[in-house]
């Protein structure tokens, strides 16, 4: 099935489909019901028709049951219109559509008038008085057979209505049917379509999240209306775009370090071997300059490595890979690594954690973790007690990490997760930190969707990580 060229066409061209049931379900109620008025039109003509003709008759008949009673010569015109006009009423009936029995009874009192007009007109050579027996006998028989007449317009009015009642409850039922039929019809359209349409925005979905997911091995291509089509296009375009600044970036990278490392691997050997005095004895502010030669170029080593690190992090926060883990378990082996650390500053780790599982990447929160207790490890003074609790609070796993360190001063609590800051505590530790540990944590853990704080104590440092049970799609 070929696809308009636009989106909108598409749109307009299912709805015309999905519509086509109804509006021919529509048409046809529209017909049946213009078809049912018009034979209700019909209907009440004809039963105003025969009542009409009804009443007019059996007035004729009584006219010429008087005439007939009367019998005196000189009354000929009068029988004449009388009878030209029951004639002519008559004629009337004829023509509606009568039963059987109906019609059987107006023919017996159209030949009994004629029959009392012709007795009535013809002339009179016998005893008078048997002519007159026997036009009150045909009178007689003339009356009895009005009630009959009569009874015509009823029985035509009722037939009509019984036939519009039969005729509205077949319509009634056929609607009923074509109703349910075009709306099913309309309905397996409906889904049809929808997956027809959905396939290309479900394309453009895929595609949008596989360059977020930093996926750019894969070519995009989108099926569906030109203008879809060209927007495919535009982001296999971005996709190329993206691989070359990836690819610019590593590249960059690459140099940067070959080029740092290389002369400060030479300038870190020459401070190790005067430190050595391979060279000769130094003097002993010799050897302090010496001393802060090799204690920087080992600073310098690091910074240089953290800040690939760094590098590495954030396109690695862009694309997680969550799996069922047990949160407890991962905060536990993570406090392990760091026992031997407090161990030798005499320090207690004190691990209270519940069982807690999520739905996360494992080696981002094993860095996050090993962030938050290394720091709290390096700034912790001899003697002092580091914290790790995990808990589960609502649809949210909390993990607190607390320190008797001497904290974070209020005035650096906002930038404290910020690249590359490093506020005034010091540690224990002889190389002085870059300052992206806690950013790249903040990135992990914003990708997971959840947020790290620093809280504020008195006493100490309390970093609290809180991550949703559940990871977002």
């Amino acid at each position: 099935m070929a696809y308009p060229r636009s989106f909108l066409g598409l749109c307009l061209a299912s709805f015309m489909l999905v519509a086509a049931p109804l509006i021919a379900a529509l048409a046809y109620s529209a017909w049946h019901s213009e078809r049912l008025a018009e034979q209700s039109r019909h209907a009440v003509f004809n039963a105003s028709q025969a009542a009409r003709a009804s009443r007019t008759l059996v007035n004729r008949i009584s006219s010429l049951e008087r005439l007939a009673m009367l019998n005196a010569p000189g009354l000929d015109p009068d029988l004449g219109r009388v009878h030209a006009s029951f004639v002519l009423v008559a004629q009337e009936l004829l023509q509606l559509p009568l039963e059987e029995d109906q019609l059987g009874a107006l023919k017996k009192t159209m030949a009994q008038e004629q029959s009392l007009y012709d007795l009535l007109t013809a002339p009179r050579s016998g005893p008078r008085g048997a002519a007159r027996s026997a036009v009150a006998a045909l009178a007689a028989d003339l009356a009895e057979n009005a009630s009959e007449v009569l009874a015509i317009s009823t029985r035509v009015a009722d037939r009509e209505v019984l036939r519009l009642r039969a005729e509205a409850e077949s319509v009634q039922r056929q609607l009923v049917l074509l109703v349910i039929f075009s709306t099913a019809v309309a309905l397996a359209l409906a889904l049809a379509l929808t997956r027809f349409i959905a396939r290309p925005i479900a394309e453009l979905d895929a595609a949008i999240r596989q360059l977020g997911g930093a996926d750019f091995a894969q070519p995009i291509s989108v099926r569906g209306p030109e203008d879809l089509k060209t927007l495919g296009e535009r982001l296999d375009w971005l996709r190329r775009r993206l691989v070359e600044l990836e690819d610019e970036k590593n590249r960059f990278l690459r140099h940067l370090s070959h080029e740092l490392k290389t002369p400060l691997t030479a300038l870190r050997e020459g401070a190790e071997l005067l430190h050595d005095e391979v060279g000769g004895p130094l003097s002993g502010s010799q050897r302090r300059v010496v001393a802060i030669m090799k204690d920087n170029s080992i600073k310098l080593q690091r910074l240089i490595e953290e800040l690939l690190d760094y590098q590495r992090a954030l396109h690695a926060a862009a694309a997680l890979a969550p799996r069922r883990l047990a949160l407890d378990a991962l905060v536990r082996e993570v406090a392990r690594s760091h026992e031997l650390a407090a161990q030798a500053k005499g320090q207690r780790l004190d691990l209270e954690l519940e069982r807690v599982q999520v739905n996360a990447d494992p080696d981002k929160l094993r860095s996050v973790f090993d962030n938050l207790i290394g720091n709290a490890v390096k700034f912790t003074p001899a003697g002092g007690n580091v914290s790790v609790l995990a808990r589960s609070s609502g649809d949210e796993a909390v993990i607190d990490v607390i320190d008797s360190g001497p904290g974070v001063p209020a005035e650096e609590r906002d930038s404290i997760f910020d690249s590359f800051f490093r506020g005034r505590a010091k540690s224990s530790a002889r190389v002085e930190g870059s300052g992206l540990g806690l950013a790249i944590a903040r990135e992990f853990v914003e990708a997971h969707g959840g947020k790290i704080s620093l809280l504020a104590e008195e006493r100490g440092a309390h970093f609290r990580v809180a991550l949703p049970r559940r990871m977002a799609a």
